[in-house]
């Protein structure tokens, strides 16, 4: 299947704003599938995330370290503002670059829809993460998962091997859908549930 990872991204940032928009004021400490991070610390990693994707581009840091990621509101605590806000600086950097064959980037060089697509991959899972921790009914559709096997297959495993991020793969039942194929490719449990008290 060929991707267009500029339109893969748009879709991805789309779905991740969504999700943002409909987080309840009282969910942003909630536990989420990342086991060791809150749904606010989620959202940091995910914004520091795409920044840091076009950091090579745009020649500009994150603003914090995706790793480890504050449980405290970025910017002026207007999560949704502060979000839409780096969502379009890396849509902007990455349409910069288009056309280009190669462009660096912290996974090594590669052609901008490609690393495109990769910043698809990692908007739309934080986002599925979110949607489960906050209850809420937006998975992740098995249209964009099928777009963002190909950026997976690419990077996953590296990222994995070589950073120690990304749980190991989750098994899932042989005619599970494509979005629970990739969840669990990632290290996710296609049917986490947030604890019950």
């Amino acid at each position: 299947m060929s991707v267009d990872g500029f339109a893969l991204l748009a879709g991805a940032h789309d779905y991740l704003l969504t999700v943002v928009r409909g987080v309840p004021e009282g969910a942003w400490g909630a536990p989420t599938p990342c086991s060791e991070w809150t749904v606010r610390q989620v959202l940091n990693h995910a914004r520091l995330d795409q920044q840091a994707l076009v950091m090579q581009i745009t020649e500009e840091a994150p603003a914090g370290d995706p790793f480890a990621p504050a449980d405290a509101p970025a910017g002026g605590g207007d999560a949704v503002a502060e979000l839409a806000a780096v969502l379009e600086a890396a849509a902007k950097a990455w349409q910069s670059v288009r056309d280009a064959e190669s462009v660096p980037t912290p996974m090594g060089p590669m052609p901008a829809g490609a690393g495109a697509a990769v910043a698809a991959l990692d908007a739309a899972v934080h986002a599925w993460d979110i949607a489960r921790a906050t209850g809420q009914d937006l998975p992740l559709t098995d249209a964009l998962a099928e777009g963002l096997e190909s950026p997976a297959a690419r990077i996953v495993d590296f990222v994995r091997d070589t950073f120690g991020k990304f749980g190991p793969v989750v098994e899932v039942p042989a005619d599970a859908g494509r979005a629970a194929v990739l969840l669990g490719f990632t290290g996710r449990d296609p049917q986490w549930a947030p604890p019950t008290a």
